[in-house]
């Protein structure tokens, strides 16, 4: 990390390590990228086609809702066919997380508050203790309880961290401690404040995200002020970018994220300049082109697609490969230098191939 960086993003707070299937959350491991489906549960192909499009995407956790023993049943098929770790979404159903359970998920997502009677929590929690998975105590603006919106009049940060402490304290009480938690609202400055709160008094992982962050525009302001504030103070160990918008995007949303601030490295980065008057070529298909070409690209590396042979390559200068355009032509340049001069239709070929080249490919 570069020492300006280490400036403004802090050192990540300690957590304890938890174990998703393969995944490690917390205790200084990367930062994990997650999405949901959405697809119905019960549709064992469509869900699995999707997770598996995920799993390409760089998804390294998926959830699943599970609204019915129906879907609960399917979820043993659907893990034989991925390889990512599988969380069931449990709501009020303390026998849907008994059957997820069974079928061999990597971890729940519950609100021990809405369970029901102590019985059935205590049920659940002696099938956790035959099969410990870590528990994901999710807390959502929109679900808190009536006496702590009576407390607070609304769905305030502080609401949420006492929510969050109610609910993994029934865990504790009960012996139960592979917990990880989440406190999420739509609305940025809250969630924020409530993960800064329930940080500096807790050891738990966290998850972090912007619940219910709007459509693909929007929401991925939201969540990149969002993910990033929180980041920068050294919170989070899991992360998912919640968007209307199709679950591919979210993953995508969330590597960009952790890349602004070097959190991860994963994939192309495209450069590219706004345009203005000596802009000589039609940059936006040049750069629709060359991040298309680049796509299946998974090594860390720094792309730039300038419009100006003027500026070009010292305004890229820190790109690992880049092009300059001009009129007919352009430049091809590597860090900075210039290595071939080359026609308008053959500019993306050649970046392509030096690129490739460079990789290994």
């Amino acid at each position: 990390m570069a020492p300006t960086v280490n400036r403004i993003v802090k050192k990540r707070k300690p957590t304890a390590k938890l174990m998703l299937g393969g995944v490690a959350i917390g205790g200084g491991a990367p930062i994990s990228v997650q999405s949901m489906t959405k697809t119905d549960t019960r549709d064992i192909a469509a869900t699995v086609r999707q997770i598996r499009s995920l799993e390409r995407a760089g998804c390294e956790i998926i959830r699943l809702a599970v609204p019915d023993m129906e879907a609960a049943k399917a979820l043993g098929a659907i893990k034989l066919k991925v390889k990512i770790p599988m969380v069931a979404d449990i709501h009020f159903d303390w026998r849907l997380a008994l059957e997820a359970l069974r079928q061999g998920v990597d971890g729940l997502r519950i609100n021990p508050g809405n369970i029901g009677a102590d019985w059935k929590l205590k049920e659940l929690v002696a099938a956790l203790k035959d099969r410990p998975v870590p528990v994901r105590v999710g807390v959502n603006a929109g679900s808190l309880g009536r006496d702590v919106l009576k407390k607070y009049g609304h769905p305030s940060a502080e609401a949420l961290v006492e929510s969050a402490e109610r609910h993994i304290g029934l865990l504790e009480e009960m012996g139960y401690s592979s917990i990880k938690a989440s406190l999420k609202a739509s609305g940025v400055l809250p969630t924020i404040e409530a993960y800064k709160l329930f940080s500096k008094k807790h050891r738990y992982p966290l998850h972090v995200g912007i619940t219910e962050a709007g459509p693909l525009f929007q929401g991925l302001i939201k969540s990149s002020m969002g993910l990033g504030m929180i980041f920068s103070e050294g919170i989070g160990d899991t992360m998912r970018v919640s968007l209307t918008a199709k679950p591919a995007e979210e993953v995508r949303a969330a590597y960009e994220i952790l890349r602004a601030l070097r959190l991860r490295q994963r994939g192309v980065e495209i450069v590219s300049c706004p345009t203005c008057g000596r802009t000589c070529v039609d940059l936006k298909t040049l750069v629709g082109k060359v991040e298309s070409r680049l796509k299946g690209i998974r090594e860390p590396v720094t792309v730039a697609v300038m419009g100006c042979v003027v500026n070009g390559p010292g305004e890229a200068r820190e790109a690992d490969y880049g092009i300059a355009s001009g009129k007919g032509e352009g430049m091809i340049f590597k860090r900075g230098k210039v290595v071939k001069r080359v026609k308008e239709s053959r500019l993306v070929d050649t970046l392509v191939e030096l690129i490739q080249k460079g990789l290994g490919g």
